[in-house]
């Protein structure tokens, strides 16, 4: 049984002056070679995007603002078009790789990392979330909030 880190969008158009500190905290994490094992998920826009279409959200629509913030070290990284990581690709993943337990970390804890925690949770995983690795581009306050949300949503014993 194998415990995962999974790092949820920390990516250059999602680095600003809240979550830059926590992007440090991340790779100190990832160098400390805690988890069996460790993947990235990487989120992609376009001009097709309901993000752009309804949002007119532009952010990650280049190959630099896409690029992890951070070097992801050869591990696995799942892209993505939607909130969420779980998908067929990173459920196959977790069955070939006997995953017991998925922590999670990174951005938006108001976006992706809630939809992932979850998404992950009403399908039976084992899933945690790292709140001190975890950040908004929003700030402090969203995150914050969001916490105590996900605490609420999948188990105060979940968030560590």
């Amino acid at each position: 049984m194998n415990r995962l880190l999974l790092i949820i969008d920390v990516q250059n158009d999602f680095v600003n002056e809240h979550t830059k500190n926590t992007l440090i905290k991340i790779k100190e994490l990832v160098d400390l070679n805690k988890y069996d094992l460790t993947a990235f998920t990487r989120f992609i826009n376009d001009k097709n995007s309901i993000w752009y279409k309804k949002l007119n959200y532009k952010g990650c629509m280049t190959k630099k603002g896409q690029s992890i913030a951070i070097d992801a070290q050869n591990n696995k990284v799942f892209d993505k078009k939607i909130y969420t990581a779980v998908n067929n690709e990173l459920k196959n993943y977790i069955q070939e790789n006997d995953i017991s337990e998925i922590y999670l970390c990174g951005f938006d804890t108001d976006a992706c990392v809630q939809k992932t925690a979850i998404d992950l949770f009403e399908q039976n995983y084992d899933v945690y979330v790292l709140k001190d690795y975890c950040m908004s581009h929003a700030g402090k306050e969203i995150h914050d909030l969001y916490i105590s949300n996900l605490a609420r949503l999948i188990g105060k014993d979940r968030i560590i």
